[in-house]
């Protein structure tokens, strides 16, 4: 089936227009759904920081602590200094009571432990620590494995020491990094969620950093802890250096010193099934969609293409023919198509009583007609048989050939009679057998005669009107008689007739009529009345019989135009077609 016949269908228009009412209303389904995946998405991300920064509240509150307490003990190294000794026991007292710290000095500029806890003057300059103090000094935070003066896994807390505007070095504490971890809080914590804390230098300092305290696995792949301070206060989703995609949340701890990461499953957070939820907004719109069609293509079919196709079935029998009985009201369809159904069965119930009427009328009619041409037809049997008891009556030869040639123009007459009422049609006459019949009549009639001739016909299938038919036939029957006439033969030779009737290429029909003529030649331009019949004959076809003698014979050729409604082949070719047979595309 063509793409314009698809499209011009009732199904495929409403089709149409449904989906162009739905697609508004889809596409804001969509846009809200999206909408509100996205803001479902970033609540998550939020609650993700939320959730790493209340993890992470332990140690924030240590090291702000830490950071204060060493702002503290600097006013006490301050009035001490001067006495290292009395520092160092001020500074182990305090450590021994507070039972945070493992760790708590003072360190010159020089890198020298001068003051500490563990009272021993310890040289720091090959510190970590000490070199990033010297590099940028101020507040600082950083981890060490095996402290240099504790021994232990430590986060060192320092804060610059300063008498007026001189830095004199800092003060310094360190932290056990279990007693970190421990301030984890796991109720806000999922099992397989992880968290690291680390300075702004990208340095791990407490959280999940596995038996080698390697960080890298637990990372997003691509970044490192110093390039994720870029992405502080921030939720994004990325595959891990492990190889699995999670989710991960950068806050601070304590501002540009600690930031705390925390990396999440999706689907502990919830974030996997907003994917879903954008899937559904797509899908949940198109399901509608095909339901709506799927609904209006049913009704549609019920409430209106069946009850049309069953209408159109109704029309194209009736077109056919079927007109037995009027096509019966379709009740249980919609008011309008019932109506039309109506209007249709009232249409079909008075054509078929008018053609049966106008039948009775033509065949009534047809029955006169045929009757007239019968009639006419037995009247010139009549006048033909008379003519001929005149002429067995008449001694003279000379009037009973006349009285002859007007027999055989009577007869001529009545047998083109015969043929119209016996033919089918009335309008038109099978002119071959026609003029078959009226040369076997003639040469049956020279045979009795006693005259030997060889007659020949070849007679294509033509038929004409009457107006065509009468004066084609009376003009044969004057050639004939003529041919017969004047046919002659020499040297012992049998004379011959042939007369043709065919049609030529170009849609002319050539009537000819040849005969053989003796060693003696007769006069055939005469001024008979044959010859005036065929002059008058050939005037009503719009014609003029040509004539040529060659050979030893004698030729008459008449080539006309056929006025032809419809010949026996058309008739049975032609059928009924529906008029929407004639549109492009239809089917029947």
């Amino acid at each position: 089936m063509r793409w314009d016949g698809i499209a011009g269908r009732l199904g495929f228009r409403l089709g149409a227009l449904l989906s162009i009412a739905i697609l508004p209303i889809g596409m804001i389904s969509i846009i809200q759904t999206l909408h509100l995946s996205r803001e479902a998405e970033r609540s998550s991300e939020l609650a993700l920081q939320g959730r790493t920064a209340t993890a992470a509240a332990g140690e924030r509150a240590l090291l702000q602590s830490t950071i204060g307490t060493a702002d503290a003990l600097g006013a006490s190294i301050l009035t001490l200094i001067e006495d290292p000794a009395a520092c160092s026991e001020a500074m182990h007292q305090y450590v021994q009571r507070s039972a945070t710290y493992v760790y708590a000095g003072f360190t010159d500029l020089a890198g020298r432990n001068v003051c500490s806890s563990t009272g021993r003057v310890i040289d720091l300059t090959g510190s970590p620590h000490y070199q990033a103090f010297m590099r940028d000094p101020g507040t600082l935070i950083s981890a060490a494995a095996r402290g240099t003066a504790s021994g232990e896994d430590v986060v060192i807390v320092s804060q610059p020491l300063f008498r007026g505007t001189e830095l004199l070095g800092y003060v310094a504490l360190s932290l056990s990094q279990d007693l970190l971890r421990s301030t984890h809080s796991q109720s806000y914590w999922a099992e397989g969620a992880r968290i690291l804390t680390f300075n702004r230098a990208g340095q791990a300092l407490s959280g999940d950093l596995g038996a080698t305290g390697d960080p890298t696995p637990i990372l997003p792949q691509g970044e490192t802890l110093a390039s994720l301070v870029s992405h502080s206060d921030t939720s994004f989703r990325a595959r891990s250096n492990s190889g699995e995609q999670r989710v991960f949340a950068v806050v601070p701890v304590v501002p540009d010193l600690v930031y705390a990461l925390g990396s999440w499953s999706p689907r502990e957070t919830g974030i996997a099934g907003l994917n879903l939820s954008r899937f559904a907004a797509i899908l949940f719109p198109l399901a509608l969609w095909a339901a709506s069609l799927g609904v209006a293509y049913f009704a549609v079919y019920r409430l209106v293409l069946r009850h049309v196709r069953e209408l159109r079935g109704q029309m194209r029998r009736f077109a056919l023919g079927d007109r037995s009985k009027p096509p019966p009201v379709l009740e249980a369809a919609p008011a309008e198509i019932r109506d039309v159904s109506a209007t249709f069965h009232n249409m079909a119930r008075i054509l078929i009583r008018d053609e049966a009427a106008m039948e009775e009328a033509v065949a009534e009619k047809t029955v006169l007609l045929k009757e007239v041409h019968h009639r006419v037809k037995n009247n010139l049997q009549l006048i033909a048989s008379i003519i001929n008891m005149q002429s067995r009556m008449i001694d003279d030869t000379d009037a009973k050939r006349v009285l002859r040639s007007v027999q055989d123009r009577v007869a001529s007459l009545a047998t083109i009679y015969k043929n119209l009422y016996q033919a089918e049609h009335l309008d038109s006459v099978s002119a071959d057998r026609l003029i078959g019949e009226i040369i076997g009549q003639m040469s049956s009639a020279s045979i009795m005669t006693g005259a030997a001739m060889d007659v020949q016909t070849e007679l294509e299938p033509l038929v004409l009107q009457p107006d065509q038919a009468v004066p084609l036939t009376l003009l044969t029957t004057e050639a004939f008689t003529n041919a017969l006439k004047y046919a002659g033969a020499s040297d012992g030779a049998r004379p011959f007739v042939r007369i043709s009737l065919r049609m030529d290429p170009e849609g002319w029909a050539v009537l000819e009529i040849e005969n053989s003529l003796g060693a003696v030649q007769p006069d055939h331009d005469g001024t008979g009345l044959g010859s005036q019949l065929i002059e008058a004959f050939a005037m009503q076809l719009d014609s003029d019989a040509e004539i040529d003698i060659e050979d030893g014979t004698y030729r008459l050729a008449l080539r006309f135009r056929p006025d032809i409604s419809h010949t026996p082949q058309e008739e049975e070719a032609r059928q009924v077609v529906l008029t929407s047979a004639a549109r492009p595309g239809a089917r029947h």
